[in-house]
């Protein structure tokens, strides 16, 4: 029963070995550490360390192999023997000119093999039928009973096998009269060509590899073109077109029939039909039908035939040329009965042209068969033809590493429909086994194996001259587990083989793919081999121990006769694979393992071992021999001799080269090859006996190691020759090993002669140079175990056992027991004399003692005891002595101490430091110290206690109980101890409640703090957080003091002095009640600064409300303010301190800053007239001349304004880009209340113009600025701010005074009379319709001017500091529009001056103006005394023009902001 891909059971697993780092530095000393347990498995695994990992050496680009082709069937040993028979009977049917089917039983092809072998174990086809025991066949072939199976196998084996065995018996043969013609020249017999060893053999084109590729597809046809080229071809081709015997596949494309004739006289006998070849078809229902390649008709045939150039019976009238008429008939008799009647029923075989009736064949054929019929004798023949030899072939496509890595990745996947990494190993080690088991599935890989590490590199770092290697690979090219140096180690055999043998002393890389396999051997010469997986996926092992090999071998051979038969050596061509299952079922011990990448893999001497790769994988193997396996090295040599096995090296040869320098061999070697050199002297004398007694005297010496292996090999069992050779005279070309003599020829003895490498003198002399070193060691060994065991009464000194080991180190000694024992004993021994100067020094007073840790009494006695046992006379044993003398005086001395007290703390201190010098403890003086501490802590608590002394912390009454735990226990002691509990108790708990007041939300008033200090104050302890408390308590009594002086001072406080207070106050863990009082005033103060400030600041103003409200002292310069207001912009700005020059204390007195303020407005107005003065000369960006100097002017946004659209400041004078500055509005300033002013009163118009740099705040009403005074009256602090507003109300209403004394006067009053009566006259003119208005605004009375047109009237807006927003513009776009047309209309017929002004009056009225402009308040005064100036010039046209086209872009501008705005709240919705 073969078994199934489910019934495959994984043999268990191998020893697996994890060595640490000191185990893995010796490599060969390892593993023969691990020899006993590992042996016995056969193989096992090693893991390296894990940060043992060596790069990967081999040039990927350069690495090029041709790897080799394996058909996973015909590894099998019991497949292939199914295999060759499935060949050999569709061979039989192909070559009777049958067609063969094999049949299907229940589902399954049906095992033609078996059926056969249980038939014949069953006691043959005959007695079954007798017996009727078909049935009994049936259920050994596995299949369910009750189902007549057994009458359907019958049918089977009646229709297919039977006659195929009986031809194989011979039993349809009868004995054949004589040929006729015997004395004639006969036909030449011609063989088939043999097909080469497969194992590392190109494929041909026309000799395709694999038998099953006869079976299941057409023969390949060789053309003519390797019939020219083949010289065997060539030579078969003279006999013409036709068929030629099965396997040789000789026949031309297109010459694929013959025409048979039995008589070239006989016109009217017609050939049948030919078919050249067989083949298996694999139909639908599983069938395997062996059928005719090509079959033709017969007319098709005689038509070819009739065309061929040489016909088939060209080739029989050549063959019969010489006879004579009468002879070539009588030619024509049947072999059975000898007569040449019944011609038309005569055949002739094809094979070898012999006639037979078809009645006297066995059994008798019923007509003439038609195709190609062979003869009984010539069907035996060819079936009982031997196979040929198995083996691989080679691939013919070479792969690179990435290729073949491709390939097989890809092959993998594929096959198991999976990612590679995730296929589990078991399946695939369970699909292995079924492919190899299965008959019909055919499945090739390929594995690049053996390839030669010297040609193509190993995986290995290696120490060369070809590259230059790093540090990390030169540790690794020199580790002992670099399998390039490991068959080279010093205790390894190999490394006295000069040779690089391939394989064994040199690595062989392998390539794998999944399933491609090795199969069952062992190594050459039953040696050791190492396998390492350098990387990629894992390698499956099964091994097989060497106690078992030939158990192994039986097995096979017992179950696979038929390979054995045909190939003995079979084994040895590492081509064979057994199911690991069968094996253990017929008692072979086999194991296994998954080799993972970095991992080595060991087999152990004579250990069968096969496996598979799970998938693409690199590896690399080697061999390599230890003394160990020097006996089973012979024994292999012996077995080769009998299997006439050539030899790798000569077993001899190593062995003598290892005797002639036995100087250089490790011991343990050196030992191994003295018992093998012993027993081959003692053979060689024997054999040496034996050929003097054959009578060979002649003799001469050969240096056989200077031949080549082939030429002194033993033409009888293929021995490599060393020792000595038997060779004759008169037959140089071969010679024999002396176990041979009588096989090497037939010459007399006196023609041959000994051919010897060394006489029988010379090797004893070897022999006992081996054994003086091996035996060095057994006199080394008494002379260390007399002194160890002290035999002979003296102890030796330490010098005498260093000199013992350097011996053994000298003479490089094995790590034996007895050399441990030594180094034990020396180390031993060396630790006391160090241990014992240790205690000496440690008694002497200086410098020089030793203060190592202190031995017990009982460990110094041990320790003498341990010094007078050691087997070494060491002179410091009496100093030891002497020590445990002193120790047990001052014992006594300490107990009669300690029975006395209580005795002096003074006696105790002494008695304790001489124990102390003693270095020995001694368990009194532990008494002595405990009483000598104890009294130490009894003074140290009663000097914390006493009243006189400082307080001690909480840590040190801590420290002062815990220690008082360790001391000796007495009634003062635990005293002491409750007293200082009970303080500790009452100081923490006191401490407690200080950490509470600190840290408690609700701050308790300082009368209950002082109320706690005061009681915490009794207690003898330093309390911490009672020492904050009363630090705080301390503070707030301050803070307190500084409230009462602020608030009684002769100014109301400052509010930074009150934030300063409200800010430490807080912090204090006191409850304060003036703290509200402070909080609640300071937040007055600051809600009165935010009201100014909302009254003065703009909306994001970058001004503070001080800068805003004081004279900006530096407005002279342009640059400073100009860069001072780039500050503010930017917030770099530093102090509002700074704007007065007076400092923080300053800021406190009310006549400071009245003072300093009143200089600010000097030098304000001192300031803006000297830069009105250097503005002016700057050139004008209106002028088209206008070219960049230093002296331009410069806008807010850091530009020159230049061309249209700059506007000039009234104020400072200076130039600015109109979009980058907030403009007035003529529009908004044409204001339809009554009284309206007419369009063209244009003196009215609001084109007044200030820079953010001049007006830099809302300019509030005086009104507004005076309320907030008042409410500045009711705040009981003082701010900066207050006293500044104080200043500039009182500026203000002076500048008021003064404008409207000006105003009141003569001059003045008339020109404004004369301003109303123009006004008046401009409204009483008739207006025939109404005009349009402007947006939002109610209808108003129209005016005519000049042409008599209707103009409208604009609704003023108060005159502000931002751009208009979309939402107020959007609703009268249109209308706003038409209003800047009609001014911009209205532009040329602006005329002026209206008014006279003489310069004594328009001087002071600028100067006032100037004032007026440097106020941050808005008053009316200023606004008449703008239009009085500006009806004394012309109209200033450029500025009107340039405020309407600001005034149209910013419409425009915010038309579209409105609509993306609409459209926004109609997506919201």
């Amino acid at each position: 029963m073969e078994p199934g891909s489910d019934d495959f059971l994984p043999p268990p697993e191998c020893p697996v070995f994890e060595p640490s780092w000191a185990e893995f530095r010796d490599p060969l000393g390892y593993i023969a550490k691990i020899r006993p347990i590992a042996e016995k498995s056969g193989i096992c695994k090693i893991r390296p360390p894990a940060d043992w990992q060596p790069p990967f050496a081999v040039e990927v680009d350069n690495f090029r192999f041709t790897p080799r082709i394996q058909r996973l069937n015909e590894l099998e040993a019991q497949t292939r023997v199914k295999l060759n028979y499935l060949d050999q009977i569709a061979k039989f049917w192909e070559i009777q000119g049958s067609s063969l089917k094999i049949p299907n039983v229940e589902r399954r092809i049906l095992d033609l093999y078996s059926l056969s072998k249980i038939v014949v174990e069953e006691g043959g086809y005959e007695a079954i039928c007798k017996d009727r025991r078909w049935a009994r066949v049936a259920q050994r072939l596995n299949y369910p009973p009750g189902k007549n199976i057994g009458s359907l196998l019958r049918s089977h084996y009646e229709r297919i096998v039977y006659p195929y065995e009986m031809y194989q018996s011979g039993a349809n043969l009868v004995q054949c009269n004589t040929r006729p013609f015997d004395n004639e020249e006969k036909d030449k017999e011609y063989k088939p060509h043999s097909i080469p060893l497969r194992q590392s053999v190109q494929p041909s084109k026309f000799n395709s590899y694999g038998r099953r590729a006869k079976r299941l597809q057409p023969d390949p046809e060789p053309t003519e073109e390797d019939i020219e080229k083949n010289p065997e071809l060539k030579k078969l081709q003279i006999y013409g077109a036709g068929p030629k015997m099965m396997g040789l596949g000789l026949m031309a494309k297109d010459k694929t029939l013959r025409k048979k004739e039995l008589l070239c006289s006989l016109p009217d006998k017609e050939g049948p039909e030919c078919p050249p070849t067989v083949v298996v078809k694999e139909e639908s229902g599983g069938d395997m039908k062996v059928e005719p390649a090509s079959p033709k008709t017969y007319l098709e045939s005689k038509e070819e035939l009739s065309h061929s150039p040489e016909p088939c019976t060209k080739m029989t009238m050549r063959l019969r040329r010489n006879h004579s008429n009468a002879q070539f008939i009588e030619s024509y008799v049947c072999r059975m009965c000898s007569r040449g009647d019944e011609d038309d029923k005569l055949l002739l075989c094809d094979g070898c042209d012999d006639n037979y009736h078809i009645f006297c064949l066995l059994p008798p054929l019923p007509e003439i068969p038609k195709g190609v019929w062979r003869c009984p004798k010539c069907v035996m023949a060819e079936c009982k033809r031997p196979p040929e030899a198995f083996g691989f072939e080679q691939a013919t496509r070479e792969y690179t590493l990435q290729s073949f890595g491709e390939m097989a990745d890809t092959f993998k996947a594929d096959y198991f429909n999976m990612p590679v990494h995730m296929v589990p190993t078991e399946l695939v080690e369970k699909e292995f086994w079924r492919l190899v088991n299965s008959i019909e599935e055919d499945v090739t890989v390929e594995y690049g194996a053996d390839i030669h590490s010297k040609e193509f590199g190993s995986g290995f770092p290696v120490s060369d001259s070809k590259r230059h290697l790093t540090p990390e690979e030169e540790e690794y090219a020199t580790s002992g587990w670099n399998l390039n140096v490991m068959p080279v180690l010093e205790q390894s055999v190999l490394c006295h083989i000069n040779a690089d043998i391939s394989g064994m002393k040199v690595p062989w890389l392998y390539v794998g793919m999944v399933f491609s396999a090795f199969c069952w051997h062992i190594e050459d010469h039953w040696s050791y081999s190492i396998n390492y997986l350098h990387w990629g996926e894992p390698k499956t092992w099964y091994g097989v121990p060497s106690l078992a090999a030939e158990h192994l071998e039986e097995v096979m051979k017992k179950l696979t006769p038929e390979l054995f038969d045909s190939q003995p050596d079979l084994l040895h061509q590492l081509v064979t694979l057994m199911n690991p299952n069968t094996l253990m079922s017929h008692g072979v011990p086999v194991v296994r393992t998954n080799q993972c990448a970095g991992e080595f893999v060991i087999t152990f001497p004579r250990a069968y071992h096969s496996g598979f790769n799970q998938g693409y994988n690199f590896a690399e193997a080697v061999n390599f021999c230890t003394a160990d396996w020097l006996p089973a090295g012979r024994q292999c040599i012996e077995h080769y001799r009998r299997l006439r096995r050539y030899c790798v090296f000569s077993h001899e040869e190593l062995i003598c080269k290892m005797a002639a320098c036995p100087e250089k061999l490790d011991l343990n070697l050196a030992a191994a090859v003295h018992k093998e050199m012993f027993i081959m002297v003692q053979e060689e004398r024997r054999l040496r006996k034996a050929l003097l007694e054959k009578g060979i005297t002649e003799a001469e010496r050969e240096a056989f190691e200077l031949l080549p292996d082939d030429e002194r090999q033993c033409i009888k069992c293929k021995t490599t020759c060393f020792l000595s050779a038997l060779a004759c005279y008169d037959c140089p070309d071969g010679l024999v090993c002396l176990s041979h003599i009588n096989d090497l020829c037939k010459c007399s003895s006196s023609r041959q002669y000994l051919r010897y490498r060394y006489t029988l003198d010379e090797l004893p002399a070897m022999l006992h140079k081996l054994k003086v070193r091996a035996e060095s060691f057994d006199t080394w060994a008494n002379k260390v175990r007399v002194a160890l065991e002290v035999e002979d009464g003296r102890k030796r000194s330490l010098e005498e056992l260093r000199a013992l080991e350097s011996e053994a180190r000298e003479r490089r000694f094995p790590n034996s027991e007895l050399l441990q024992r030594l180094k034990n004993c020396l180390s031993e021994a060396e630790a006391c004399v160090s241990r014992a100067l240790g205690l000496v020094s440690g008694q002497e007073p200086g410098p020089h003692r030793v203060a190592d840790v202190q031995m017990t009494l009982a460990e110094l006695r041990a320790f003498l005891d341990q010094m007078s046992n050691l087997p070494c006379a060491m002179h410091q044993i009496g100093d030891v002595k002497g020590v445990l003398e002193q120790v047990e005086a001052y014992q006594a001395e300490a107990r009669e101490a300690l029975a006395s007290l209580p005795s002096s703390p003074g006696l105790l201190q002494s008695l304790l430091e001489r124990g102390r010098q003693l270095g020995v403890e001694v368990p009194e003086a532990q008494q002595l110290q405990r009483q000598v501490e104890q009294a130490r802590w009894l003074d140290e608590v009663k000097r914390t206690l006493a009243p006189s002394a400082r307080r001690g912390t909480l840590a040190v009454m801590r420290g002062l109980l815990v220690a008082g735990a360790s001391v000796a226990p007495s009634p003062a002691v635990d005293k002491a101890r409750a007293e200082l509990q009970e303080l500790l108790t009452i100081a923490e708990r006191w401490e407690e409640k200080a950490h509470l007041c600190l840290e408690a939300r609700q701050k308790h008033p300082p009368a209950t703090l002082e109320a706690i200090i005061h009681e915490a104050e009794n207690i003898p302890v330093h309390l911490p957080n009672i020492q904050a408390l009363k630090e705080a308590l301390a503070k707030a009594r301050a803070w307190i003091a500084d409230v009462d002086e602020i608030q009684n001072g002769d100014h109301y406080p400052c509010l930074d002095d009150l934030e300063g207070l409200v800010a430490v106050g807080r912090d204090l863990p006191v409850g304060l009640e003036e703290l509200r009082q402070l909080e609640l005033q300071v937040l007055t103060a600051h809600s009165w600064r935010e009201k100014a400030s909302k009254t003065f600041l703009k909306k994001n103003s970058c001004y503070t409300l001080l800068e805003v409200l004081c004279p900006c002292a530096d407005a002279g310069s342009d640059s400073t303010k100009r860069s001072r207001w780039m500050e503010k912009e930017l917030g770099l700005y530093k102090s509002d301190t700074e704007l007065l020059g007076l400092s923080a204390q300053d800021l406190r007195d009310p006549g400071s800053v009245i003072v300093a303020f009143k200089e600010g407005e000097q030098k304000e107005k001192e300031g803006i007239l000297q830069l009105r003065r250097t503005n002016s000369a700057k050139p004008s960006p209106l002028a088209s001349s206008t070219t960049a100097s230093s002296a331009n002017s410069i806008c807010v946004c850091g530009q020159v304004p230049a061309g249209a659209g700059a506007l000039r400041c009234d104020l400072c004078q200076d130039w600015f880009h109109g979009r980058c500055v907030s403009v007035p509005r003529l529009l908004n300033s044409l204001r339809p209340s009554p009284p309206s002013s007419p369009l063209l009163a244009w003196w009215e118009w609001d084109t007044k113009f200030l820079c953010p740099l001049c007006m830099r705040s809302r300019r509030p009403r005086l009104e507004t600025i005076l309320a907030l005074l008042v409410a500045l009256q009711r705040l009981p602090v003082r701010l900066p701010e207050g006293e500044a507003l104080q200043c500039l109300t009182e500026r203000a209403i002076s500048w008021q005074g003064r404008a409207r004394q000006a105003l009141a006067s003569e001059d003045v009053s008339a020109l404004l009379g004369r301003l109303t009566e123009l006004r008046q006259r401009l409204q009483a003119e008739p207006r025939p319709e109404e005009p349009p208005t402007l947006p939002s605004a109610p209808a108003s009375d129209p005016l005519r001017e000049g042409g008599g047109k209707d103009m409208p009237k604009a609704q003023g807006l108060e005159n502000g500091d931002s751009v208009t927003s979309p939402e107020k513009v959007a609703p009268g776009e249109g209308s706003g529009k038409r209003d800047l047309e009609l001014l911009s209309s209205l532009l040329p017929q602006l005329t002026g001056p209206v008014l006279e002004l003489p310069e004594a009056t328009r001087a002071p009225l600028e100067e006032l103006m100037l004032e007026g402009d440097l106020l941050e308040v808005t008053l009316d005064e200023n606004h008449s005394i703008w239009q009085l100036l500006q009806a004394g010039q012309p109209p200033d046209l450029e500025r009107i023009r340039t405020l309407l086209e600001l005034e149209k872009a910013e419409r425009h501008g915010s038309r579209g902001r409105g609509r993306a705005l609409e459209r926004r709240r109609r997506r919201k919705k």
